[in-house]
């Protein structure tokens, strides 16, 4: 048997650092054992799905190292390798579940699922489908599809008894049917979900091991069940431990910049990165804390894979970046690699261009640009006085500025303009008095280069942990301010979809 494994990233938002820990993995994995490591997209959230995050997917995990055998860029037998393009594949699937009688149509509507979910949650009792399209005829299902009808197709789950997962690295798990919802696999505009393209992708691409996240457990049940359906032999599961932040709480960006993009423009070394993440939940047999990703593939054995939730500590990673500037890199190579982060004209003209009207000097260029090639300002109280704002003026601005950038999926100047005029206009603020809190964040001054320019040029990842930043260094915001604020935003223009 040829060992195959697979990472299957979202193309829904900037990339993590989360996907770059399991590829890792999977790739050492495969490695180890002669196999191959193949990446699919999936992309069947056709809304927020884009290609220009799955571009940048594959970007980062390039810049890091990781190379795929197989994968929308490079091909490979078992092809396509975006879900989006094997809509048929799913349809025909999901044809013989129903065929078998291991699935079927539901009719239910949107305000009858959430009134179901509401009383469920009013009883305190289980939350989910209740089985209410199970029981329609042959006949009525084809009479309400020939009405035009809208529905999806759920599969059937067991009503009593246990499924047993089988896992590397655990002891089985074991989780009651009667927990396990009435998945929906195919949606009503003829997309399948995870759940369904899943396991129909794993088994026609010969997936031999699937290595996720634990988070994934409770999911899996509904996978190794459409298996038995579709008569086909499971991969063998492996759920790897969650990344966490220094709390113990998953690894969000709402806590820690999540986003590979970000550590990529802070200028940590892409082999300095992978390398912290191999230490992520493992160690080489030698103790050893600084090895290549070819060490870490020849000396891989999942067994030794520790289950307790990592802690990915910035203070760690530098330290370890520190290591690899010292003893890795000769003064050359150190000045190739600081020509190749930010000193370059791909990114270098643009900032530019802001500025040349208002030099007379080279000498006067660098104090106007070095928040372009720094890392966080240092900012305190005083950074933020302003004879109209308050301080808990400028939090709200910092706040609801950053709630507002996250859910931002285009990134250029004119949208930047738009979205942060809007959320203006939604507060009450002048945008002079709007904007005044985010020149201070971005670049440590209340005068700097134009903001939107600023924006687009920092980019989404480090645009939005500097405001996060900033917010920290005026005391942050209490668990009950944070709820609060977050209602608020929610009534404002454009607060349901975050910006999008």
């Amino acid at each position: 048997m040829t060992v195959r494994t697979r990472i299957a990233p979202s193309p829904t938002g900037d990339p993590h650092v989360g996907t770059a820990y399991i590829a890792l993995f999977n790739l050492c994995f495969a490695r180890q054992h002669g196999g191959q490591f193949i990446l699919r997209i999936e992309d069947t959230d056709a809304v927020r799905s884009t290609r220009e995050s799955e571009a940048a997917i594959l970007s980062s995990l390039r810049w890091l190292g990781l190379h795929w055998d197989e994968g929308p860029d490079v091909g490979g037998p078992k092809g396509p390798y975006r879900q989006s393009e094997r809509a048929d594949i799913y349809k025909a699937h999901a044809a013989q579940l129903l065929e078998r009688g291991h699935a079927f149509e539901c009719f239910c509507t949107a305000e009858r699922l959430e009134a179901l979910r509401k009383a469920q949650l009013a009883e305190k009792g289980r939350v989910g489908y209740d089985g209410h399209c199970l029981s329609l005829s042959k006949q009525e299902v084809e009479e309400r599809k020939s009405r035009g009808e809208p529905f999806v197709v759920r599969m059937k789950i067991p009503a009593t008894g246990v499924c047993v997962i089988n896992d590397l690295l655990r002891d089985p798990v074991e989780i009651e049917w009667q927990q396990v919802d009435m998945q929906v696999l195919i949606k009503a505009d003829g997309l399948p979900t995870y759940h369904l393209a899943n396991v129909v992708d794993d088994h026609l691409m010969e997936i031999t091991h699937v290595m996720r996240g634990e988070e994934w457990i409770t999911s899996a049940p509904k996978h190794l069940l459409l298996y038995q359906y579709f008569g086909w032999q499971p991969p063998v599961l492996c759920h790897l431990p969650l990344l966490r932040n220094p709390d113990k709480s998953k690894l969000s960006k709402r806590k820690n910049p999540t986003s590979i993009g970000y550590y990529r423009r802070m200028g940590y070394l892409p082999e300095a990165l992978l390398n912290y993440l191999g230490m992520m939940g493992w160690t080489m047999p030698n103790g050893e804390e600084k090895f290549t990703l070819d060490e870490m593939a020849q000396s891989f054995d999942v067994k030794r894979v520790s289950l307790g939730g990592p802690v990915f500590d910035l203070a760690k990673l530098s330290w370890l970046n520190g290591r690899y500037i010292r003893e890795n890199l000769t003064a050359d190579q150190f000045a190739d690699r600081l020509v190749e982060w930010a000193l370059n004209r791909e990114y270098g003209v643009p900032i530019l261009k802001l500025v040349q009207e208002r030099v007379e000097r080279l000498s006067d260029v660098l104090p106007k640009v070095g928040h372009f090639f720094s890392g966080s300002p240092a900012l305190t109280e005083q950074s933020f006085a302003h004879k109209k704002l308050s301080l808990d003026e400028v939090k709200r601005i910092l706040f609801f500025s950053s709630r507002r950038l996250d859910g931002l999926r285009k990134w250029d100047a004119e949208t930047l303009k738009a979205e942060l005029e809007r959320l203006g206009e939604g507060l009450g603020f002048k945008i002079r008095e709007l904007l005044f809190p985010l020149f201070v964040a971005l670049s440590g001054n209340a005068v700097s280069t134009p903001l939107y320019d600023t924006l687009h040029i920092l980019g989404p990842d480090l645009s939005r942990t500097r405001l996060r930043e900033a917010l920290q260094a005026l005391g942050g915001l209490s668990k009950k301010q944070l709820e609060e604020l977050e209602r608020e935003y929610r009534k404002l223009p454009g607060g349901e979809t975050e910006g999008a």
